[in-house]
């Protein structure tokens, strides 16, 4: 059998010179393995079409790092809680004030100086909470307005305000502070998460 005669299926094809069988196919034919001749494989060519490149993530998981525009959830959630903090304070603060007002009008009633002096005491003490309830009130109020608009150094102050207002939750209003207590360990975890590092960190007009 001879490899010059047209039918033979061994032989290279007609019209191509013998003793190059080998020779690597033209741009563009497939090869073997079903990828271009003369193209590595595992690079994109023809009918590969190349991966989009991977976008760069900020803060937070959000695409740009200070794309974000939308205040989160978390974030929506925790300045409500401060809002309802405050407005329990401030009826806190006035029941309190009206207690005062009460047990300092009840020692004109006797003369027992003991019962006296520790109704001066107990005016005192109740004044005295009143008045930190009011303020705490303003505080959580300005903190919440200032959510929309506030950075990093706010996020900070969330969450120290927070663990403060869950301590004063535990002692002394250990009772009527359960809902204060709650509401600030919520407040906590939504501005520490990682949309709310990005809410705080975004870039600002």
């Amino acid at each position: 059998m001879s490899f010059g005669e047209p039918n033979n299926p061994y032989g290279p094809p007609q019209g191509q010179p013998q003793g190059q069988g080998s020779q690597v196919p033209p741009q563009g034919q497939q090869s073997g393995y079903g990828y271009p001749a003369g193209q590595p494989q595992g690079q994109p060519g023809y009918g590969y079409p190349q991966a989009p490149p991977v976008q760069p993530y900020g803060a937070g998981g959000y695409p740009g790092g200070g794309a974000v525009t939308e205040m989160p959830g978390g974030v929506k959630a925790a300045r409500v809680m401060l809002w309802i903090m405050s407005g329990l304070c401030l009826i806190g603060g006035i029941i309190f004030i009206i207690a005062g007002v009460a047990i300092n009008g009840a020692k004109d009633n006797t003369d027992d100086s003991q019962l006296t002096s520790l109704m001066d005491k107990g005016t005192s003490m109740v004044i005295g909470i009143a008045v930190l309830a009011l303020v705490w009130c303003v505080l959580l109020a300005v903190l919440a307005v200032k959510v929309k608009s506030g950075g990093n150094g706010l996020r900070v102050t969330l969450i120290v305000v927070g663990v403060l207002t869950a301590l004063l939750a535990l002692y002394p209003f250990t009772v009527l502070g359960i809902v204060h207590l709650v509401l600030s360990i919520l407040v906590i975890v939504f501005v520490a998460k990682s949309d709310g590092a990005a809410w705080f960190n975004r870039q600002r007009a």
